[in-house]
């Protein structure tokens, strides 16, 4: 029995290139390329409030948020990568004619079944590798749940935030992140029953 042939690799260049003609978004990691599915109304409702709520609390800061229409490209020892997160800040953006950014601050990922074990695993350990990075969050959606790993001189540790009155401080760019406005018009099971 023989082995199927492994198709080619995909080059970065033809890789941006055909993202800016795709319907659909892909990830790319190290030539090879990975169609994303599309998302539930609850992720999409939470990833726009962490835009929103972000944009406007740093309003005229150097710091700026970005959707999970902007790629962070991740240049890892071995090869590149390129990820969407569902949010970024970023202090030192890149030429606005590039699709994609080098130096985020804060990554956020939305969890939804379909993509914790992404989320909580390789992009985790991705990520961390960004040299710019100081906060990763992993944010729930059936409940007002925030994990935040943050950066500090012996890497990065976890802290758990609970509950629609916690606040997540964000010294790193000058803000913070109230978990009522990250949850704003989100109903968890149980709720208005």
């Amino acid at each position: 029995m023989s082995a199927s042939p492994t198709p080619p690799l995909v080059s970065i260049d033809d890789y941006l290139a055909g993202e800016l003609a795709s319907d659909v978004k892909h990830e790319y990691l190290g030539g090879v390329v990975y169609a994303m599915a599309g998302a539930k109304i609850i992720h999409n409702r939470v990833a726009g409030n962490f835009s929103i709520s972000l944009g406007s609390r740093l309003r005229g800061h150097p710091c700026e948020p970005f959707n999970s229409d902007t790629k962070v490209r991740v240049l890892m020892s071995s090869h590149t990568r390129f990820y969407y997160p569902d949010g970024i800040v970023v202090c030192d953006s890149n030429p606005p004619d590039q699709t994609f950014q080098d130096r985020p601050v804060v990554v956020a990922e939305v969890l939804s079944d379909s993509t914790r074990r992404l989320d909580e695993g390789e992009k985790r350990e991705a990520y961390f590798t960004i040299p710019t990075l100081r906060v990763y969050l992993l944010i729930e959606t059936d409940c007002p749940r925030v994990v935040a790993w943050r950066r500090g001189d012996q890497g990065f540790s976890a802290e758990l935030y609970e509950g629609l009155e916690s606040v997540i401080e964000l010294p790193e760019i000058e803000t913070k992140l109230p978990l009522a406005e990250l949850y704003e018009r989100v109903e968890f099971a149980g709720e208005g029953a």
